[in-house]
């Protein structure tokens, strides 16, 4: 009778292993059966027909409860992670620079390069057709983490 009940209980286990951690990967699902079948197969020849059958219903029932409370909106939400990220993997120049600053090319933009601005090298993009290294330049927008500048008058 322990045997059974040990098997019932890692059935169930398996099940709402594949349930809530391994979903898709049917592992838990042909675990959690051969548990089931063991333990059906057990209680047929141990306990006969009756146990069998009796065996059958409290899989089933077992089974039935395990998935409705392990799908139940509240149950992912303890599992789920509440926290947010709030950090960036670098400061946007828009917070550092204004429309107007001035800086010199480090490389050719062309359109794309490396300008220095307020002693800071930024990944700039130009609206001329290119810019020659050490040229002065000048900021007049921001696109992502980019710098779009121009040729300084």
């Amino acid at each position: 009778m322990g045997l059974i009940i040990i098997l019932v209980l890692l059935g169930v286990f398996f099940l709402v292993a594949e349930l809530i951690f391994l979903p898709g990967v049917t592992l838990g699902a042909i675990l959690a059966a051969a548990s089931y079948g063991a333990a059906i197969y057990s209680a047929f020849v141990r306990l006969d027909v009756i146990g069998g059958v009796l065996t059958i219903v409290v899989v089933v029932a077992v089974s039935l409860v395990a998935v409705v409370i392990s799908l139940r909106a509240k149950t992912w939400q303890r599992l789920a992670l509440n926290d947010k990220v709030e950090g960036t993997s670098m400061e946007s120049p828009s917070q550092e620079l204004n429309v107007g600053d001035k800086g010199v090319a480090v490389s050719r933009l062309s359109p794309m390069g490396k300008v220095n601005i307020g002693g800071k090298v930024y990944e700039a993009k130009s609206i001329d057709a290119y810019i020659d290294q050490r040229r002065e330049v000048e900021v007049v927008d921001f696109e992502n983490f980019n710098v779009i500048v121009k040729k300084s008058e």
